[in-house]
């Protein structure tokens, strides 16, 4: 166990493309060294060029510093790694609540410098074009299964802030944090529950700042004005970081949360 006075975790917002990979190498060694962070932990459901995520990107992004990734609904795009994420020693998670029989992990106990670390991964149902079973629902079933942790964070992929605000309210007193993801835009709702429970409706991103949430502003406003515009592409130029830190005591209580971004 740490013997510092806070353990502290950083979450990072959805990386996307190589402008996310760029600032992310620009910017976490000074964020790990001024706030003598413990762990991080990103989502990297978009670490590919455009989104998907491939081995050897995930395990660069690792190598600067990155501990563990959760991913979300685009975790599969690049079908290689439905066969790479069963690998051993991949350090992330794809979303629990897949319908699907997929490979892979959907949360993960891990063990850390300061005590047992719970990272689980959930994706919403509202909005999100994807085969899921009840979030709410499956949180409760993987807590009830696992006892054997300190800390416990869920990374909530999600559209709708209604449903990321009442996934706060649920998991309220039942985990230590709740970290939204997914709408690339960071929220200013940064706050402990009257439970005790860390909450975040979006981390928001790290990738290209002047875009639309990661992709060339020309081809999304062709599509919205004349209903046209070509696939996708990540912008490139200047990047944005967008991350939380969350505190906790040496009784694993929480503490606070703050807004880091640069």
């Amino acid at each position: 166990m740490t013997s510092k006075k806070e353990i502290n975790i950083l979450f990072i917002g959805d990386i996307i493309g190589k402008a996310g990979r760029d600032t992310v190498k620009k910017y976490l060694p000074i964020i790990r060294e001024k706030y003598k962070i413990d762990y991080v932990i990103a989502n990297g459901e978009h670490l590919s060029e455009r989104v998907g995520v491939n081995r050897d990107i995930l395990l660069e992004m690792h190598e600067v510093g990155i501990d563990f990734f959760t991913t979300g609904n685009h975790v599969w795009r690049e079908k290689s790694f439905i066969t790479d994420i069963a690998k051993k020693g991949m350090p992330v998670l794809r979303p629990a609540n897949f319908t699907s029989k997929y490979p892979g992990h959907g949360y993960r106990v891990l063990t850390t410098s300061f005590g047992r670390l719970l990272i689980i991964n959930l994706l919403g149902k509202e909005g999100i074009n994807e085969k899921t079973s009840n979030p709410f629902k499956k949180l409760d079933e993987i807590l009830a299964s696992k006892k054997d942790y300190d800390i416990s964070i869920l990374d909530f992929h999600a559209e709708m802030t209604s449903e990321k605000v009442a996934m706060g309210f649920h998991a309220d007193g039942k985990i230590s944090a709740v970290i939204g993801t997914h709408t690339h835009v960071p929220t200013a709702d940064a706050k402990i529950l009257k439970n005790g429970t860390i909450y975040i409706s979006d981390v928001g991103m790290t990738g290209p700042k002047n875009s639309v949430l990661g992709v060339k502003s020309e081809i999304i406003l062709e599509r919205f004005i004349k209903g046209t515009g070509g696939k996708f592409e990540v912008a490139d130029g200047k990047g944005v970081f967008n991350s939380v830190l969350i505190s906790f005591d040496k009784e694993f209580k929480p503490i606070k949360i703050k807004r880091i971004d640069k």
